[in-house]
């Protein structure tokens, strides 16, 4: 039995059956709540020494993932959280990234991408208030350095005009938008935007939004 613990907050019941079959098979112990509120009052309780992640949902009835996030962050009871979505909702991904998430995946979930996200969370830095010293820091500074290093590197093979469009993609305007706002038709612009987002390595939107938001890839 695996003793990193996954925890996932959904009001989808089918979606949490399936998904806690699906990490359990690959060795995770995870734990399973639709109710957004019950949820904080158990994520506030659980042991903190246990390596943990969290899988929570962006929209959900009565709290949102992101008020379930605050409400877990004015307990200092914070852990690593990989928002989920089935909307391509720029604006809560946006969000979501600069309260400090790992990434935000769209459901249905690419198999790989979901492996991606598990790992990294499960390698990101410990909340400050439970972090021993500059010590333990450095690995997570370091390799936060190293992502940074390589969104610099892949950005710098943007054209001006890639970036210019990929800037309005994250702010949730349409393509014929950005078309009228920069004097180009719209296949010009599509074609910018699968250009950038190539050049970025970003397999959607979501991810897109991740980069340029944490500056890493």
């Amino acid at each position: 039995m695996s003793n990193r613990t996954i925890y996932i907050v959904d009001d989808n019941v089918e979606f949490l059956d399936s998904t806690r079959f699906w990490l359990s098979g690959a060795g995770f112990e995870v734990k399973t709540c639709s109710d957004p509120r019950e949820a904080i009052e158990t994520l506030a309780q659980r042991d903190r020494s246990a390596p943990a992640c969290l899988m929570l949902d962006v929209r959900m009835p009565h709290l949102s993932g992101l008020d379930v996030h605050d409400a877990l962050n004015e307990r200092d009871a914070a852990l690593p959280v990989i928002y989920m979505s089935g909307h391509a909702d720029v604006p809560l991904a946006v969000q979501a990234m600069r309260k400090g998430a790992v990434t935000l995946l769209e459901k249905p979930f690419d198999e790989g991408a979901l492996e991606a996200a598990i790992d990294h969370a499960f390698r990101a830095p410990a909340p400050p208030a439970a972090t021993a010293g500059a010590a333990a820091a450095e690995p997570a500074d370091a390799a936060a350095d190293e992502a940074q290093a390589r969104y610099a590197a892949r950005e710098a093979r943007l054209t001006p005009r890639e970036r210019q469009v990929l800037s309005f993609v994250i702010q949730g305007v349409y393509n014929k938008v950005i078309a009228d706002r920069i004097g180009l038709s719209i296949k010009t612009v599509e074609l910018y935007r699968a250009r950038g987002m190539g050049k970025l390595q970003a397999r959607s939107v979501a991810e897109l939004t991740r980069m340029m938001v944490t500056r890493q890839a």
